[in-house]
C-alpha cells in the first residue's frame, strides 16, 4: 500500500498504525535516503508497541533498544560492511527476543533479513519536498 505523509506527525502515524499489526519475532526492512523519515517513522513504530520514551537514531550505536509490552530493537546498518557484520553484533539473539526489529539500511544486509520482512519505502516526494511517499508492503499496511 502506498501512503501520502505531509509531515513527520503523519509519518509517526503511520508507523503506529502498521505496529498494531506487527507481531513479536516481526522484522520492519526499511528502504530510504538519508533524512527520508525513516526515524520518525520508527518513533510512531514504538509508540504503537507501547513505548513512551524518547527515540533516536542509532547511527552510532548499531542498534536502540526500546522496552515496552513488545520491545522495539531499531538498527541502523549504514556503517556495517554487509550480512557477516550483522551475526558479529548478535542479530540471531534479537530475532529469538521476542520482539519487532526495524532496520534502517536494509538493503546492505537484505540476504540476512526472513523473506516474510515487512518492507517500508520512504522517499520524498518531487512536488513537495516535505511530503513523504510511504509504501508498505506486507502484514496488510495500515
Amino acid at each position: 500500500m502506498e501512503y501520502l505523509s505531509h509531515n513527520e506527525r503523519e509519518t509517526e502515524a503511520l508507523g503506529a498504525a502498521l505496529a498494531a499489526r506487527l507481531r513479536p519475532g516481526d522484522v520492519v526492512a526499511y528502504l530510504g535516503d538519508l533524512g527520508a523519515g525513516k526515524t520518525a517513522f520508527t518513533r510512531g513504530l514504538a509508540r504503537g508497541l507501547g513505548y513512551a520514551g524518547r527515540v533516536t537514531s542509532p547511527t552510532f550505536t548499531i542498534v536502540n533498544e526500546y522496552e515496552g509490552p513488545v520491545p522495539l530493537f531499531h538498527f541502523d546498518m549504514y556503517r556495517l560492511g554487509g550480512e557477516e557484520d550483522l551475526f558479529d553484533i548478535g542479530w540471531e539473539d534479537y530475532l529469538d527476543r521476542g520482539g519487532v526489529c526495524a532496520v534502517e539500511w536494509s538493503e546492505r544486509v537484505a540476504a540476512a533479513l526472513p523473506p516474510e520482512a515487512v518492507r517500508v519505502t520512504i522517499g520524498r516526494c518531487r512536488e513537495h519536498e516535505d511530503w513523504r511517499r510511504i509504501t508498505i508492503e506486507g502484514r496488510e499496511g495500515p
